[in-house]
């Protein structure tokens, strides 16, 4: 057992508790939090794949940008506590979801083909990516921003809408 695999086995059970964390909290800013730890020890694994660019990419924009956005559209947007009891069938319907996501993965990687392993694998690691995503996959990069931006912008909007019937229903 080398010290590479338990620093794998460590950041990705941070990631994973990241991950169950985030799903069984009940503060949004507490499962922001752990989204962050999960998008942190990801990038750890990058690392450890030798993939730095990727690592610090995830570290910026994950951790750093869309946590923002997330946190403003929490701030913006007013949240009224409705609690709601699921009942059975809603608990047995995200189950069955579960398990055919779970057959589906499985699947996938035991049917996987890996090929021929690369022999150039590390070398200049950030110019092939830049040279993939700037000649291949402008498009979809530049609709990710714009996705994000809309998203804010309708977060402003829907918090503006309801200040505007707070006050209508205050007179």
């Amino acid at each position: 057992m080398s010290g590479e695999f338990l620093i794998f086995l460590c950041l990705a059970l941070v990631a994973i508790a990241g991950a169950v964390l985030m799903l069984n909290l009940t503060k949004v800013v507490h499962m922001v939090v752990s989204l962050v730890f999960t998008f942190i020890s990801i990038a750890g694994i990058y690392v450890l794949l030798s993939a730095e660019f990727v690592a610090a990419a995830q570290i910026l924009i994950y951790s750093g940008a869309v946590t923002i956005i997330i946190l403003f559209g929490i701030m913006l947007t007013r949240h009224n506590d409705h609690s709601e009891t699921s009942s059975v069938g809603r608990k047995l319907l995200v189950f069955v979801g579960i398990l055919g996501f779970a057959a589906v993965t499985y699947f996938g990687i035991y049917n996987l083909e890996l090929g021929e392993q690369a022999t150039e694998l590390h070398v200049n690691n950030t110019e092939q990516i830049g040279l993939a995503i700037y000649a291949h996959y402008v498009i979809p990069f530049e609709l990710t921003s714009v996705l994000l931006l809309v998203a804010l912008i309708g977060a402003i909007v829907l918090a503006k809408r309801d200040d505007e019937e707070e006050e209508a229903k205050d007179k």
